[in-house]
């Protein structure tokens, strides 16, 4: 099916539903709407969690860029060493005993290069961890409010309207606003902030 026959297919089928025993027979369901994504944006606790991140990621950048300026010097010093180690002027033996502190420092350079490489692999992983850590608990304290909420109002269905298809297409196509209780979920996840609970950014 082509993207741009969608639409009129959903809208058949939902004026049909209209009219159908089915629909007459579950108009008594009470569904509800909630912008999941906007939920979780809008959490104050999001922001201190990026803000963390964030604050780890640099410290691991900065680190790396030390290792990094520590491998560059070193390398700066075995050029160095390798032009000198082929000055024609000098002796066999003088030769031979620069070419032995080349070789030593080049193995060095192989192990410093190998160490920058799992540090930054270590790191990454961490970083990855830790941002999934967060977000799961971020979402199970949200989800914990959203299950109150939609007990509390007797919700038989409840659709998150940042769900998208395969096809990238939005999952609710219409709803009410009267059926959308984002902005309550917001509010009572941010009450612990206090004064300063931020409000629901508009699209």
């Amino acid at each position: 099916m082509k993207l741009n026959n969608i639409f009129p297919v959903v809208a058949f089928v939902f004026g049909s539903l209209a009219f159908s025993p089915l629909a007459q027979a579950q108009g008594s369901m009470k569904i509800g709407t909630l912008d999941m994504k906007l939920v979780f944006d809008s959490y104050y606790k999001t922001k201190e969690a990026e803000a963390k991140i964030n604050e780890a990621r640099n410290q691991a950048k900065k680190e790396l860029d030390e290792r990094l300026e520590t491998f560059n010097k070193a390398q700066a010093d075995a050029r160095k060493l390798n032009e000198e180690a082929n000055k024609p002027e000098l002796t066999e033996k003088a030769k031979g005993e620069k070419a032995k502190v080349l070789n030593e420092k080049l193995q060095a350079l192989g192990t410093l290069q190998r160490e920058i490489q799992e540090f930054q692999q270590t790191r990454e992983r961490q970083l990855s961890e830790q941002s999934v850590r967060s977000r799961n608990g971020l979402l199970e304290e949200i989800n914990a409010v959203v299950a109150s909420k939609i007990k509390a109002a007797g919700y038989d269905l409840v659709l998150d309207k940042s769900g998208q298809s395969l096809n990238a297409v939005g999952l609710v196509v219409y709803s009410k606003e009267s059926m959308d209780f984002t902005s309550d979920v917001v509010s009572e996840i941010n009450a612990g902030k206090g004064k300063g609970a931020e409000k629901p950014a508009k699209k």
